[in-house]
C-alpha cells in the first residue's frame, strides 16, 4: 500500500472516528467518513493491549495484506481499522474471513 494512500496523522484519525460511521466484528472495527478526495485512504490502528511491538507490526503487515485482497474500497473515502485483542485468538484466514463479512455488511446496507 502507498503512502499516499494511508491516513497518517492523529487529528485525522480522531477526525474520522469521531465523525464517521462505525462498524464491528468479533476482531475489528472499521470506521469510514467521506472526504472530497478522490483515491481512498486507509489507517491501521494496533492497541498496546496486542502483544509487543514486534507482534503488533505483524499485524499491521497481515491486515494491511488482507485489505488489499478482499476489499474494493468506494471512491472518497477515509477509512481506519482498528484491531481488537480477540485477533490474536483466531487464525489469518478466520481474520481475513471476519474483515471480508465486515466489508460486505457496510457496502450490502
Amino acid at each position: 500500500m502507498k503512502k499516499e494512500l494511508r491516513v497518517k496523522t492523529n487529528e485525522e484519525f480522531q477526525k474520522i472516528i469521531t465523525c464517521g460511521k462505525c462498524k464491528t466484528s468479533h476482531s475489528f472495527v472499521m470506521c469510514y467518513y467521506p472526504t472530497e478526495k478522490e483515491r481512498d485512504r486507509i489507517g491501521i490502528s494496533v492497541g498496546k493491549k496486542i502483544g509487543n511491538a514486534v507482534i503488533r507490526n505483524k499485524v499491521k503487515r497481515q491486515v494491511r495484506m488482507m485489505v488489499q485482497q478482499s476489499c474494493n474500497f468506494k471512491t472518497g473515502y477515509d477509512y481506519i481499522f482498528i484491531v481488537r485483542t480477540n485477533y490474536l485468538k483466531f487464525d489469518y484466514q478466520k481474520n481475513k474471513n471476519d474483515l471480508s463479512r465486515l466489508y460486505n455488511s457496510v457496502y450490502n446496507r
